[in-house]
């Protein structure tokens, strides 16, 4: 039986996915511990009378009656939905913590497996980079690269009319473009693309998460922006600004364990100062699309940029010498380890205090995020106890098989050499 041309489990998931205080976390937990989505819908009003808080009481099931008029519209914009246990869902993007459950999607979805490549940067970019963002797109469309941006005036317009202009051997699997925008399917934002987003609807991809109708407001960027570097194996920046979101787009790949790639410009321009900034930090510097081409081919998940985190990233939280901004890890002193400037830590077992050299380079071992949290809570708590922080890298790294253990402010990544 189907309800609006939809099978009823996808309609339960979608209508799970849009009650209130549903997220993409507490979805996959639903559906993990009920095993379907009426059944997580059922044990809804169970979970609102246990709840203790506010937020716990909002659960309840949309009305049916907004998720049938929601397909209806899906279906009449040709559109449809990709949900992240489907072998349609983009395959980078569904190995993505908090990704979105489910999708909707015009165009062809087969443009995600084609090594896509993210290509981001200023609105009100120069003529220059405009005109080198046509060309770096056009380039790796006819290498096969499906270029990922998010329909927003300068940078990421060229670089979906230089993927559509690209002439492409599409019988060889050649690259095209994907577009991921922060409105409804049916909406264009801004305006004057709704011509550009036709076009990539019909000879790309267009992707949102958000249900037909929706308006664009400032927050759903930042999540269009985790969604273009989740899709790519890597993100190149052409001209930025510091704070811009393309930089928060390259900080996101870099977190997911993708390559950051960023053209250098003159410190004389603004629009520059992002880009520069990030190459300072450690994305890769790159002239010409045979460079990303170059680069992406031998990608096999281990990034040789390591972007870290700026005094400005406000998700980071300053801290002194001590390992939970508490005066204990020394004096500040200061390594260079993982390509980041790093608090040095005291093992406490008699090197005195000892810096190795800070032109030394170490090798980033690659553990995720999820093992840096973990790692971070379990120093945390072991510091509590002891109460310092001598030894406690040394000791935590064997115990959870790692090497060794450097902190940075708040965060912990490990690193290849033992302290």
């Amino acid at each position: 039986m189907s309800r609006s041309g939809i099978d009823d489990d996808a309609f339960d998931r979608i209508r799970l996915l849009r009650s209130p205080n549903i997220g993409p976390v507490t979805y996959r937990q639903l559906l993990a511990r009920f095993g379907s989505g009426r059944a997580a819908l059922a044990a809804l009003p169970d979970l609102a009378a246990r709840g203790r808080s506010g937020r716990s009481g909002g659960y309840r099931a949309a009305p049916e009656g907004v998720i049938a008029a929601e397909i209806v519209a899906v279906g009449r914009c040709g559109a449809r939905y990709l949900f992240h246990d489907a072998p349609d869902y983009p395959p980078l993007l569904g190995h993505v913590n908090g990704a979105p459950p489910i999708l909707i999607a015009r165009g062809d979805t087969d443009l995600a497996r084609r090594t896509p490549v993210a290509l981001v940067g200023a609105r009100n970019a120069s003529a220059a980079a405009i005109r080198l963002s046509r060309e770096f797109a056009r380039t790796l469309a006819e290498a096969g690269h499906a270029v990922v941006s998010g329909l927003a005036r300068g940078i990421d317009a060229a670089a979906h009319r230089g993927a559509l202009g690209a002439r492409i051997n599409t019988a060889a699997g050649g690259g095209g473009t994907i577009a991921v925008i922060a409105s409804g399917i049916d909406i264009a934002y801004p305006p004057d693309h709704a011509g550009l987003q036709e076009e990539i609807a019909g000879n790309g991809l267009l992707l949102t998460e958000m249900p037909p109708g929706t308006e664009p407001v400032a927050r759903h960027f930042p999540a269009r922006n985790r969604i273009i570097a989740g899709l790519a194996e890597g993100t190149l920046v052409l001209e930025a600004a510091p704070r811009s979101g393309s930089l928060i787009t390259a900080r996101l790949a870099g977190e997911l364990g993708r390559e950051v790639m960023a053209v250098p410009g003159s410190p004389l321009d603004p629009r520059s100062h992002g880009c520069n900034q990030l190459i300072r930090d450690g994305a890769v510097l790159v002239q010409s699309a045979d460079d990303v081409i170059e680069l992406l081919t031998s990608f096999r998940g281990l990034p040789r940029s390591h972007v870290r985190e700026g005094d400005n990233d406000p998700y980071v939280a300053e801290s002194g010498g001590g390992l939970d901004g508490q005066d204990g890890g020394g004096p500040g002193r200061r390594c260079r380890c993982c390509h980041r400037h790093r608090r040095a830590v005291d093992d406490g077992a008699g090197t005195g205090g000892r810096i190795d050299p800070p032109d030394r380079r170490f090798r980033a071992c690659g553990a995720t995020g999820a093992d840096r949290a973990g790692t971070g809570r379990t120093l945390a708590a072991s510091r509590r106890r002891a109460g310092q922080s001598g030894g406690l890298a040394v000791e935590l790294g064997a115990a959870l098989g790692l090497p060794g253990l450097c902190a940075t402010r708040m965060r912990l990544r490990p690193c290849s050499l033992a302290w």
